[in-house]
């Protein structure tokens, strides 16, 4: 599933800029690159889409270091909600992938 806009654009909620690096030790550089690399893998989050659109995504920093993300596209602009480390079980089902 192709989602994601061209140009890449991102925007940062100014108020939780620093909660991804502060809870899970992801800067914001790292949770970015995920959607220039190549090995990125989309679902839909029917669960959290409840007022807008939501979407999970695994992927990969230039580094190899292996993130889920939780994002929404707003004014055809990438807006990431939450970034971590996959768990076990998410490494698995993107390395079949």
């Amino acid at each position: 599933m192709n989602i994601v806009p061209d140009p890449l654009i991102f925007e940062w909620d100014l108020g939780n800029i620093d909660k991804n690096l502060i809870k899970h030790k992801v800067t914001n550089q790292e949770a970015e690159e995920i959607f220039i690399n190549e090995s990125l893998f989309t679902t839909e989050d029917i669960i959290h889409s409840v007022k807008e659109k939501r979407l999970n995504a695994l992927g990969q920093t230039s580094n190899g270091r292996k993130l889920f993300l939780t994002f929404t596209i707003r004014n055809n602009k990438i807006r990431i909600i939450s970034v971590r480390d996959m768990d076990r079980g998410e490494r698995n089902n993107y390395e079949k992938i």
